[in-house]
């Protein structure tokens, strides 16, 4: 049996854990699973812990531009699957290469604390049903999720009424017959919108900034599949896109959105045209971004006010390690800062998986990225060139793989990347280190 002291510690059997647990599996490299479910899926398993999934929630991309490209989903699978199919999706993966094994399920890791310097070791304190328990592992990977620690905003007064966040709804049900207000126009905001319509009284959306709206079909086809046939530079594929969408979406402004005030692709767009159909309907009143609550009442910015049974707030997510220091993750402002996203600049024994953002990535994007970590240890161990020279790479000044798109400077916009420059920069480094594997 292998003694701990030669494992990776990985925490989280979530996608993007199930795919560094297969290419360590493939490449041998020790390693320890732990989650804190019952099983794989993380957060697209609606009855974990810490998801924050909802009983309408889809993939927002395409099957064929999401899946792993060694394990297709099926056929019979949806073209943008459910929270229902995704879920089976992890389980048939960790089935099919024999991932099951390498886990410690239901257990909750505590803490992780390095022993010294690189080498050394880190000590890890997890909890299960028998108790709590520490050893000493080589290294730990973390990838335990970005989207399970609700960002509630503080706001002006008091609101009587049902106040929740995104993370909390499960069932449109929980609108019945209530004046609703959602606050935040982000895809899981509008998701949630176009569910409320159906069974609240009333649904007004808060907006505190506009958003560019892509369909999910195009000519057809689902809207990704379209992107990625040509390779255009940005200076000429923004505005070609920006007339595809003029074309399929209208403009949004007559419905009584805010027009963005950044360029398309500076943030996420909104993939949903429900929410404009609805609008467009009158289901649905977009109000401004609001300035403070007075019992059920929500005065907004516009000096309008309206009152509500419940309001549920679409702010989004934080990134949140809780079993290890933030200052061992390198984390400056809003996010660690790392190497590629996941590479601690002065650490060989410390990663974060998946704690990436960018249209179009897909679980293909964070493979490689695992794929990336998994060579660079092994290549490390032999002293090859290739490591060494990645080892140097991480250890300079810090920079985002943007592809010098001008992001805005939003807490969940800290750790997004440009699809393109983030998979060709990860992609060198693959060939790299599997040359010096030889």
């Amino acid at each position: 049996m292998t003694k701990t002291r030669e494992q990776i510690a990985l925490i989280g059997a979530g996608p993007m854990g199930l795919a560094a647990a297969k290419i360590m599996a493939e490449l041998d490299l020790p390693f320890q699973g732990f989650e804190l479910h019952s099983d794989v899926g993380g957060l697209w398993d609606i009855d974990a812990p810490r998801s924050t999934m909802y009983d309408s929630a889809h993939l927002i991309s395409s099957k064929r531009m999401t899946e792993f490209t060694d394990f297709p989903m099926r056929e019979d699978v949806a073209e943008y699957p459910s929270h229902h199919e995704m879920k089976q999706y992890f389980r048939d993966f960790a089935a099919h290469f024999d991932l099951y094994q390498r886990y410690h399920f239901n257990s909750e890791v505590l803490s992780c604390a390095p022993c010294g310097e690189t080498g050394e070791g880190w000590r890890i304190t997890w909890r299960d049903a028998e108790g709590e328990h520490d050893a000493v592992f080589a290294g730990v990977m973390i990838a335990n999720g970005t989207l399970s620690t609700p960002n509630m905003p503080t706001f002006k007064g008091e609101f009587t009424g049902e106040l929740i966040h995104a993370a909390e709804y499960r069932a449109a049900t929980q609108f019945a017959g209530k004046r609703t207000l959602i606050v935040g126009a982000g895809n899981s905001g509008c998701d949630i919108a176009v569910d409320a319509i159906h069974h609240a009284a009333s649904c007004d959306l808060s907006m505190r900034r506009g958003y560019y709206f892509v369909p999910k079909y195009v000519f057809g086809r689902p809207a990704d599949t379209l992107g990625g046939a040509i390779k255009l530079p940005m200076w000429l594929k923004r505005p070609i896109d920006q007339t595809i969408l003029k074309w399929f979406t209208g403009d949004p402004q007559k419905y009584g959105f805010p027009k963005p005030d950044y360029k398309l692709y500076e943030s996420h767009p909104v993939v949903n045209s429900l929410v404009l159909y609805h609008a467009g309907h009158g289901d649905l009143m977009i109000k401004p971004d609001i300035d403070r609550f007075d019992g059920q009442t929500v005065h907004f910015t516009d000096g309008t006010s309206a009152e509500y049974d419940m309001i549920l707030a679409a702010t989004g997510y934080t990134l949140d390690y809780p079993f290890i220091d933030n200052t061992l993750l390198n984390w400056q402002g809003d996010a660690p800062h790392l190497f590629l996203n996941a590479m601690h600049p002065n650490r060989d024994d410390l990663f974060v998986l998946g704690m990436i953002e960018a249209s179009g990535l897909g679980w293909q994007g964070r493979h490689e990225q695992a794929e990336m970590i998994v060579r660079y240890i092994k290549a490390l161990k032999r002293d090859h060139t290739g490591a060494r020279a990645l080892q140097a790479e991480k250890a300079g000044d810090f920079k985002r793989a943007t592809g010098k798109m001008a992001y805005l400077k939003l807490a969940r916009m800290a750790y997004y990347v440009d699809k393109a420059t983030y998979r060709n920069a990860v992609g060198n480094w693959i060939k790299t280190l599997k040359k010096t594997d030889r």
